[in-house]
């Protein structure tokens, strides 16, 4: 069966500077390619599998899951598409990418909703068998897009997947629903043979995956070697053609793929081990938080013991009672469960146990975006509970970061006898990228020392006696001579005996304050991540932002613009030199996903005229829109009508975005 190829009759100058020259050889430097279809079509399955053949070719990559909210929408419609995106190359790559350079389209809704994403001149891979006249109404076209026209500055390449995936299994005898579902195994063969991939590591997931059903194990790889024979053998002009990308540099060492969540159970576990205790975790099922309870209750020979409670408020609970017998109490939720858990961790608070609390940030608020990415929860982290309830907060900056905050948190956790809140977000939850697997020896223990004996020469049990920097000491229930009680009300200095006097209160609430505030001491001092130490303008950016500020930033030095980058990692307490280092800048600038909350914290404590850019749309930044906000620094500041600097993105003019 032979392809229809729709292209431009002779390719515009920017065509063929952005799609034919970039090919030439064979070989580029990076693609993005972004696989979409109806939810059942599986994308992710798809896209996780070409993520793991481009890891095994040495590629360095990002991806970007991006999935509908419903269990199973409705099939062909807009909001049942489901997409996976994925950016790799042969030099650093540190965003799942701006605009794909490859889009197979399974049905006319994945058509729709992704098309004007691709970069002109971009190459689109359509299956026709799906657009038929029901699907393309679902999808809200009044003609089919590939025959009007309307795909004209796009290349593409439109054939009947369908008939051929039915094709290449009709000898496994499987009724036409199971059939189709191969589907997306020879689109994965045709991308294979695209990209110079190695069919085999994926020929040996699928006899695992289907060990017990040999028959469907045969069938997907029929079809998986169907795809790819496709590619070799199918005589097409123009688009179609095999791409090489060389390995990217790198150490020595042994190399994964992980994901954030991933990256978060294991240095749980990591920090519990170094701090020498079991770990307790307590979690309740909610997106994007979920994969982590499911990852950790794999790690049981690592002293892990997981608890999937009744509710939020259970989990964290249990998670505080097992902080209080002397494991390693650790909960973890999205930003609805973080509401429900706010009460107990004031709990964990005035007890001072050790906690930590994981926050898979997510579109808000209430339900909100389930399944897209937001860092709308910073206010809720740093104020959001009852009282004055400080607590440390770290945020990961991408899904390899995460293993180290994650140590990081457990350590400021046990060393402080306090909760700590961890921040990551879907974007990062999900997310995949290389992760080189360090050497546990290169992390330094922070072991636990449990009081065994009185600490006052009167031979009295003083629980909240606090040493030089404000810390109480951890008892163990059971330890003999050392009986205590521990609650939620108000407590005496030292002795912890129930006192609830103004001065009692006053007292108790400063010297809590004060041991958070201690914290600062004991992080690093904030870096520059890129650029210089003073100059014109800085972007300031947390958590998941990271990868598209560095690429924006990095790309105006190029253009000779004095910018720079700085990333904090210790969003409570801030590093104690980062005010010092954001007035040696004389515009601070601060991307976030949300309507500027690090901005409002920045302003709060440091009295500097930060500079909001917000997006609330559930996806990513581009680094054409950083890049471009940064621009406006250097081409002239747009002011208002009192001749200040604008404090809100909606006063800016809107963007115009370039493809990078």
């Amino acid at each position: 069966m032979m392809a229809t190829v729709l292209s431009d009759q002779g390719p515009s100058n920017e065509k063929a500077s952005q799609h034919d020259a970039s090919q030439q050889n064979g070989s580029v430097e990076a693609v993005v390619v972004r696989f979409a279809g109806d939810s059942g079509d599986g994308m992710q399955l798809t896209g996780g599998q070409f993520t793991l053949s481009t890891a095994l070719a040495g590629n360095d990559l990002a991806t970007f899951p991006d999935f509908p909210a419903e269990i199973r929408a409705p099939q062909g419609t807009l909001f049942g598409v489901s997409a996976f995106q994925i950016n790799f190359g042969s030099s650093e790559i540190t965003t799942a990418g701006d605009a794909p350079d490859v889009l197979v389209a399974m049905n006319p809704a994945a058509l729709k909703t992704n098309v004007q994403a691709l970069k002109p001149g971009g190459l689109i891979v359509i299956d026709t068998g799906e657009f038929n006249k029901r699907n393309l109404e679902k999808a809200k076209y009044e003609a089919n897009p590939v025959e009007d026209g309307s795909l004209a500055k796009w290349d593409v390449l439109a054939f009947d997947i369908s008939a051929l995936t039915l094709e290449a299994v009709k000898p496994f005898g499987l009724g036409n629903k199971e059939a189709l579902r191969c589907k997306n195994m020879w689109t994965l063969g045709l991308a294979l043979w695209m990209f110079d991939r190695d069919r085999q590591p994926l020929v040996d997931w699928l006899k695992a995956k289907f060990a017990k059903n040999p028959v469907l194990a045969d069938a997907n790889i029929a079809a998986l070697n169907a795809g790819h024979a496709y590619g070799e053998t199918a005589e097409l002009a123009g688009p179609l053609r095999k791409l090489h990308i060389d390995p990217v540099p790198s150490e020595p060492g042994l190399y994964r793929t992980i994901t954030g969540a991933e990256a978060v159970s294991l240095g749980l576990v990591a920090g519990a081990q170094l701090a020498g205790l079991p770990m307790f975790f307590g979690g309740y099922p909610i997106t994007p938080a979920s994969a982590i309870l499911h990852n950790l209750v794999k790690m049981k020979e690592f002293g892990v013991t997981t608890f999937q409670a009744e509710d939020e408020i259970a989990a964290i609970c249990a998670a505080i009672g097992a902080s209080y017998a002397g494991h390693l109490g650790v909960t973890s939720s999205s930003g609805p469960g973080i509401a429900l858990k706010g009460e107990a961790m004031g709990l964990a608070i005035m007890t001072e146990l050790p906690l930590v609390i994981v926050n898979s940030q997510r579109g808000g608020p209430s339900t909100g975006l389930p399944t897209k990415t937001e860092q709308s929860d910073l206010y809720q982290a740093v104020y959001g509970r009852n009282g004055d309830a400080p607590m440390p907060v770290i945020a990961a900056c991408s899904p390899a970061d995460a293993f180290e905050c994650a140590i990081e948190a457990c350590r400021i956790a046990t060393s402080f006898m306090t909760p700590v809140i961890l921040l990551t977000d879907g974007y990062i939850g999900n997310a995949s990228e290389p992760w080189k697997v360090p050497d546990p020896a290169t992390f330094t223990p922070f072991p636990v020392a449990f009081l065994e004996d009185s600490n006052d020469p009167e031979g009295k049990v003083l629980p909240f006696r606090r040493d030089e920097r404000g810390v109480r000491p951890w008892i163990k229930p059971g330890t003999p001579g050392l009986m205590h009680r521990i609650g939620g009300i108000e407590k005496a200095v030292d002795t912890g005996n129930i006192d609830y006097a103004p001065n009692v209160h006053q007292a108790q609430t400063d010297a809590r304050k004060a041991k958070i505030d201690g914290v600062a001491k004991a992080i690093p001092a904030q870096q520059v991540c890129l650029g210089n130490a003073t100059g014109k303008l800085v972007v300031v950016g947390w958590g998941s932002t990271f990868g598209p500020i560095h690429q924006a930033v990095r790309r105006a030095r190029k253009k000779g613009q004095d910018v720079s980058h700085i990333h904090v990692r210790h969003v409570w307490p801030l590093p104690e030199n980062l005010g010092a280092l954001l007035k040696g800048f004389e515009h601070v600038l601060v991307p976030e996903m949300n309507t500027g909350q690090f901005k409002t914290v920045l302003r709060d404590q440091f009295l500097i005229d930060a500079v909001p850019l917000a997006k609330t749309s559930g996806q990513p930044f581009a680094i054409a829109e950083l890049e471009q906000a940064i621009g406006r620094f250097f081409d002239g500041i747009p002011e208002n009508e009192g001749g200040e600097v604008p404090v809100n993105e909606s006063q800016l003019p809107a963007p115009e975005i370039e493809q990078p």
